[in-house]
């Protein structure tokens, strides 16, 4: 475990790149609210073939979890739209892959226009409104509408990683979201219920060709030492920040973001993914317990990638900037193990 000591929180607007391309100094650090302006990634030349953009959502309900993926990757655009059906085990995955980024659209901040994938196979849409964000999702057999809300006041994490002035990533994670609307899977209306919730990975920058990381979401509710129940949200990141001066680790509790400094130690064993895992630092010691791993393999020429996202609980124990300790049980999300070549 690493102290970031130098973490800055940043709390104004500020430019991701410099005129010329690069990183701008002043851009790293983290924020909680979305106040970079990523537009000079995807421009001109340069960093071409390193510049990484997407939007990744995923609406987690009782009986079904669907994730949205909106992905511009220079020399290519991928999108997906997968939901799996936590009863059956059943998954359902549409994916399309085409050349170059024309069929993504992609917008310079998070916010500042529509999100679209514009393949036959995937079409994914996502527009902000006066009630919140609106997904919609369209596959041969997945349909998607629903509406993201953002109670006022609530915090989010947004994270620079620097690797170098030429390699970089700007990253936002909002976790527990409220979410309301209509799916159907198969024909089959699926129900949306109250208490259902929604996560947002919003990523700029411009990556090394091979990566790995580790990501961890947890939602749900915690109990303080009065007994009082609260909402417990937590972010976790592991492997491709540690290098950096920041982190991208997280708790939320009623809305309000706790910034953890540290580099968390990630233990799990790669050939036995559905074993416990168990995420600890200074501030949080927490063990998962995975119910369904989702596998995924690319392989196209220079691109690869190895995804394993385990769904299931969280449960242990988060603390506050005050020290206050919530323990947690049963916490609703999960934990992933990727490997890159992009």
């Amino acid at each position: 475990m690493t102290e970031h000591e130098t973490e800055r929180e940043i709390t104004a607007d500020v430019g991701l790149c410099l005129p010329d391309g690069r990183l701008n100094p002043d851009a790293v650090g983290w924020s909680r609210k979305p106040l970079h302006d990523t537009s000079g990634i995807g421009r001109g030349v340069r960093g071409l073939g390193r510049n990484k953009r997407w939007e990744y959502w995923a609406v987690v309900t009782p009986d079904h979890v669907v994730a949205l993926t909106t992905s511009a990757l220079d020399y290519a655009a991928l999108h997906q739209v997968w939901a799996w059906d936590r009863a059956s085990g059943e998954e359902v995955d549409a994916v399309a892959i085409a050349p170059l980024n024309r069929s993504a659209a992609l917008p310079g901040r998070l916010g500042g226009g529509p999100v679209r994938s514009r393949t036959r196979a995937v079409a994914v849409a996502v527009d902000e409104g006066p009630d919140g964000t609106r997904l919609r999702a369209r596959t041969a057999r997945v349909e998607l509408d629903v509406t993201v809300a953002r109670p006022a006041g609530r915090d989010l994490l947004a994270v620079v990683v620097p690797w170098s002035r030429g390699r970089f990533q700007y990253t936002v994670k909002d976790v527990g979201l409220p979410v309301t609307g209509a799916l159907r899977v198969d024909g089959v209306d699926v129900p949306v219920p109250a208490g259902s919730w929604a996560v947002l990975d919003h990523g700029r920058g411009r990556w090394p060709y091979r990566a790995a990381w580790q990501w961890g979401v947890g939602f749900g509710h915690g109990v303080d030492a009065d007994g009082t129940r609260h909402e417990v949200a937590v972010q976790l990141g592991g492997t491709w920040t540690r290098q950096g001066p920041t982190t991208e680790n997280g708790v939320l509790v009623d809305g309000r973001l706790h910034k953890v400094h540290d580099e968390l130690d990630w233990t799990f064993d790669p050939g036995a993914y559905t074993e416990p895992w168990r995420v600890r630092g200074a501030r949080l010691d927490l063990t998962f317990v995975p119910a369904h791993d989702r596998v995924s393999r690319t392989q196209l020429g220079v691109l690869a990638s190895s995804t394993h996202q385990c769904f299931g609980t969280w449960s242990g124990w988060v603390t506050t900037d005050d020290g206050e300790r919530h323990e947690v049980e049963g916490l609703d999300g999960w934990a992933e193990d990727v490997a890159q070549r992009w």
